[in-house]
């Protein structure tokens, strides 16, 4: 599972994440003050709190008390460092320095002692929170204690009445009572921190007997992101809407490609990790979380997944707004928020490409971004699950209404469209394309991909392989495929062109592109080569296709937007004329810009 503390890890190291906190300018964010009492040595925690504070918006001021000194600090007001400018106060009292005889020496005592032990610590802890009450109004987040994996009567426990567990058990639900009864005072439970992470990558045995020191950096960076998902919720961080995209996330494969039969949703996996998935989405609907669509797709096959796959989980009603097109993603985000009239800062979004993904993150930083790896499906939910970014700390009857109540403010609304700046963004992914001729090493995916390929694909005619060696060998046709690369990573052969030549004119029988790429430009570069080939076969005339599908409304204007002249036809079977000598190519850009490199043989 990839939970926000392990992004963390992933992303940053810990000598990173302190040099990061030593360069931020985080004197424009409002502060928030953090006094932590402990038993145990926590120091190493600080880094985490303060770099999730800034995550959330927040200037986190960390103050440590002195080691085993909770009670002194609490009661007595030591050091004086609560006050009515903390904000919360976390509390770690670990049993082990609380009380070695429950922790350490269980079976050597009688029931008497026993429960004479589990008083004085009831006692300690009614003492400890009246103390912090009478210096602050801070919300106190007192950590639990945690459950021995090995405890004292070894598999006797599981029949014991009177065990170390229960009596451990006992005491967490006597400080989470305890702590209801007080304003503000929240019980947090370890124990689950611990299941996550698992028992051998959470302690660190050797830094508890040399410093008393118990916790390894992913268990002490699980703890702040636990920690954080009570902060967020007390100090209105909670997010509102997640958003997803819908190919190979709510679903598997590419409806506009494989069609209603053939995505990945069910019982049986692959399609049951996004079964499970949807279950959890559903749950987060009736949790009163907003559920909106971001995917580049033809609306119509996206809403016949909705009503008629008989696995789907979501229905339309559940889904609050969307935005189902071929546009950016950071543009229409901008609009689901305007349409749901929230700031952008409430938004999850949720994709499994690389190029969706950090395009939000470098455009949008104000939404959160969560990536879904493909080759983690099965782990979506808790992936999901992990950031805790939806949690809150009440439930009521609007929540329950929430989608439809938004749904009727967002038909109030007039929309609108805000542009963004995709040329520097573009040119920032590094983009490398290689545009070659068929050969026999890629006759078989230029194949594949005349068959599957239906939304960028202007003739969407089929071809076999032998039709495409055909093609290539013949001299009166030419077939060239184009590759992309970027700082991501390969994404191998996504587009095919096949040219054919009567006289001095070069008809364009074949232009697709994989639905992967589409947006960043290498449609333009790839006709640019291609009526560059065209004049070095002799033609002074190109003339583009489009024949009209359920699946390619988006690329009818594609050849008239570039300067191609329209010629005559009807509605399902255009012929668009361009004359070399007399016109230029109109592209939205100058391609060669956002390119670090092309290579053509051309």
């Amino acid at each position: 599972m990839i939970s926000e503390c392990k992004r963390l890890m992933i992303n940053y190291s810990y000598s990173e994440i302190q040099d990061f906190l030593n360069h931020a300018d985080l004197t424009q964010l409002p502060e928030l003050n953090i006094f932590i009492l402990r038993n145990i040595i926590l120091e190493p925690i600080e880094p985490y709190i303060k770099y999730l504070g800034y995550k959330s918006g927040f200037n986190t001021k960390v103050n440590i008390g002195e080691y085993d000194n909770i009670f002194q600090e609490a009661v007595d007001g030591q050091n004086k460092l609560l006050n009515e400018e903390t904000n919360f106060v976390l509390v770690f009292s670990k049993l082990e320095t609380l009380s070695m005889d429950l922790s350490m020496n269980y079976v050597a005592l009688n029931s008497d002692e026993i429960k004479t032990e589990v008083n004085r610590i009831e006692e300690y802890i009614k003492n400890v929170i009246s103390g912090i009450r009478r210096q602050t109004k801070a919300v106190i987040l007192w950590h639990g204690f945690e459950l021995p994996v090995y405890p004292a009567l070894g598999i006797l426990e599981s029949s014991s009445s009177s065990g170390q567990l229960d009596v451990i058990k006992g005491l967490n639900n006597f400080l989470r009572s305890y702590l209801k009864s007080h304003d503000n005072a929240f019980y947090v439970d370890l124990n689950l921190c611990q299941m996550r992470l698992g028992f051998n990558q959470y302690y660190d045995h050797r830094f508890w007997h040399i410093g008393r020191a118990p916790y390894t950096r992913q268990a002490l960076c699980e703890i702040a992101t636990e920690d954080f998902k009570y902060i967020r919720a007390l100090k209105g961080k909670t997010k509102k809407c997640l958003v997803l995209d819908c190919d190979n996330i709510l679903w598997g494969g590419i409806i506009g490609e494989d069609g209603l039969a053939e995505i990945k949703l069910g019982h049986t996996y692959p399609g049951s990790a996004y079964y499970e998935f949807q279950k959890e989405l559903l749950n987060l609907y009736n949790r009163g979380v907003l559920l909106a669509l971001c995917s580049k797709n033809n609306e119509d096959d996206v809403w016949d997944v909705f009503r008629n796959h008989p696995y789907m989980i979501l229905k339309e009603e559940n889904i609050a707004a969307s935005r189902i097109n071929w546009q950016d993603k950071a543009a229409n985000l901008k609009q689901i928020a305007a349409d749901l009239n929230i700031g952008l800062d409430s938004l999850i979004f949720v994709d499994d490409s690389d190029f969706e993904v950090d395009l939000v993150r470098k455009t949008l930083p104000e939404v959160e971004v969560i990536h879904m790896p493909q080759n983690r499906l099965t782990d979506y939910r808790n992936i999901l699950l992990s950031f805790g970014l939806f949690d809150t700390l009440t439930f009521s009857t609007e929540d329950k209404n929430r989608t439809e109540m938004y749904k009727a403010e967002a038909a109030r609304k007039t929309l609108h469209f805000n542009a963004i700046d995709m040329k520097s963004y573009l040119k920032s992914l590094e983009m490398e394309v290689d545009i070659n001729f068929s050969d026999e090493f890629s006759i078989p995916r230029i194949a594949q991909l005349t068959q599957k390929t239906n939304q960028f694909n202007l003739t969407t005619r089929r071809y076999s392989e032998a039709d495409i060696k055909n093609l290539a060998d013949s001299d009166k046709s030419d077939v060239i495929y184009l590759k992309l690369r970027d700082r991501f990573g390969d994404s191998g052969i996504v587009g095919v062109i096949i040219l054919r030549y009567e006289n001095n004119k070069s008809l364009f029988d074949t232009f697709l592109l994989s639905c992967r790429v589409l947006g960043r430009g290498i449609e333009d570069i790839f006709l640019a080569q291609a009526i560059e080939l065209a004049k070095k076969q002799g033609c002074d005339i190109a003339i583009g296709e489009y024949y009209k599908t359920a699946k390619n409304n988006q690329v009818r204007e594609f050849y008239k937007k570039r300067g191609f002249e329209e010629l005559e036809g009807n509605k399902n079977n255009v012929q668009f004329l361009f004359q070399y000598k007399l016109n230029a190519l109109e592209i939205e850009f100058n391609s060669d810009e956002i390119f670090k490199k092309i290579n053509s043989v051309i």
